[in-house]
């Protein structure tokens, strides 16, 4: 397996550009089953979980093309043009399936434009249960039957899906996409109540939109769509990634650098920069995007906890504990999304960190320096949480199984590189 080594210490200095986020590319691509005619994406980014949809949608009849858009004045950005061919099985293998949780989003496509499908339980990073039964539940809602056998999941829905209101128990991002889907091709109209308001989610709804889907409420915590016959061919640039900016903003704040980050929007990352600032670095927005520097290398303590958005996204809070490591101060961190997602901090403590985690909370003391070490990442935001973390650490820092990078990160090494960082990977 490849490693990535670090050398610390050195302030990061630069531009970075910013790439199509990938938790809204993939529901997306997912999206191109609803309809016969092509789906256009660009903005797409390079990643290892683009290419797994990629392999599960062709599995499922989808053929693809792909391609460089140049017309865009923010510059040169991947086109995806997807054709989605009924399929002779309506099955999501588990070998694909297992490796992302978000193959789970062909499943209401599926069975909203054929009725029925067969998806393997999803797999992804171990950071939780995070259980598909709001996914199941809505579609029984709309009148799919559902069972659940030898670690698959089979869905008919013969006559077609129905409207239905659709109340969630709890905020769910995948589950609000996965019914949202369905219901643009459902018989009637439906509502989802306690709907997921992540930008992401928007993006969704509104490349639908583009398709011919009707739905209001976009940006709400209530949808509402009233479903048609069939969708059409549409074009669509997928948003910026707000969980990169987010990452290479606290890259500038924890290395006491300067970075402008280029081709996204203050709006998506609102709550991490007011963090930041909160922390003691300088935000200042451009026509361009966002810079963030923290020229005095001064962190200062802060109290954090996760939320649905708009609040404080859980896929930032490994990278702000790295941030809050090196701060003047204790903080505390309460993580009320994922049960498990402090899998970092060992990891941390091992560079000299000084983490407790009580429960669903950690206790965050700074500490004036961290130390290179040789590390093991355990989940996505985890590994770039001590890519990070080594970055303003003494001496050298080896990361091992890095491949989790390349699941939500494009050109990690060569952008930070860039800036000044002393990084590179080895090949196995």
């Amino acid at each position: 397996m490849d490693i990535i080594r670090i050398r610390g210490g050195r302030k990061l200095e630069g531009k970075i550009r910013i790439g199509g986020a990938k938790n809204a590319a993939l529901p997306l691509m997912a999206a191109s089953l609803l309809t016969s005619e092509t789906l256009n994406l660009s903005n797409i980014p390079d990643l290892a979980d683009i290419t797994t949809m990629l392999q599960l949608l062709k599995e499922l009849g989808v053929q693809e093309s792909s391609g460089i858009n140049t017309s865009n004045a923010d510059g040169d950005k991947t086109l995806l043009t997807l054709e989605a061919l009924e399929p002779e099985k309506k099955v999501a293998p588990y070998d694909l399936v297992r490796r992302m949780r978000a193959s789970i989003l062909v499943l209401g496509p599926l069975l909203a434009r054929w009725g029925k499908a067969r998806v393997s339980l999803p797999g992804g990073c171990a950071i939780g249960t995070r259980p598909v039964d709001l996914h199941l539940k809505g579609f029984e809602m709309m009148g799919a039957e559902i069972e659940l056998k030898e670690g698959y999941i089979k869905a008919q829905a013969p006559n077609g899906l129905i409207g239905a209101n659709v109340v969630f128990p709890t905020v769910s991002v995948g589950a609000t996409e996965n019914i949202l889907m369905a219901a643009t091709l459902a018989d009637g109209k439906t509502t989802i109540s306690n709907a997921a308001r992540e930008p992401e989610i928007a993006d969704l709804a509104n490349c639908l939109k583009a398709m011919g889907a009707k739905i209001e409420g976009i940006g709400s915590d209530t949808l509402l769509i009233e479903g048609t016959n069939k969708l059409h061919s549409a074009n669509h640039s997928v948003l910026p990634d707000r969980i990169e900016t987010a990452t290479y903003a606290v890259a500038a704040a924890i290395t006491g650098g300067d970075i402008e980050l280029i081709g996204t929007r203050t709006d998506l990352v609102k709550s991490i920069l007011d963090v930041l600032v909160k922390t003691g670095s300088e935000v200042i927005e451009s026509d361009k995007g966002v810079r963030v520097k923290n020229i005095l290398g001064k962190i200062k303590g802060i109290d954090i906890m996760t939320e649905p958005y708009p609040g404080f996204p859980t896929d930032m809070q490994a990278q702000i504990m790295a941030l809050l490591a090196i701060s003047n101060g204790a903080s505390m961190i309460t993580e009320t999304i994922f049960e498990n997602r402090f899998m970092h901090v060992p990891e941390l403590c091992r560079m000299g960190a000084d983490i407790n985690v009580h429960g669903s909370s950690a206790i965050v003391r700074g500490v004036n320096k961290l130390s290179g070490a040789e590390l093991m990442a355990t989940d996505l935001r985890a590994s770039v949480c001590l890519v990070l973390a080594a970055l303003a650490a003494e001496g050298v820092t080896t990361l091992n199984r890095v491949y989790h990078l390349d699941r939500g990160y494009e050109r990690l090494e060569e952008k930070l590189s860039e800036c000044g960082a002393d990084i590179q990977r080895i090949k196995s």
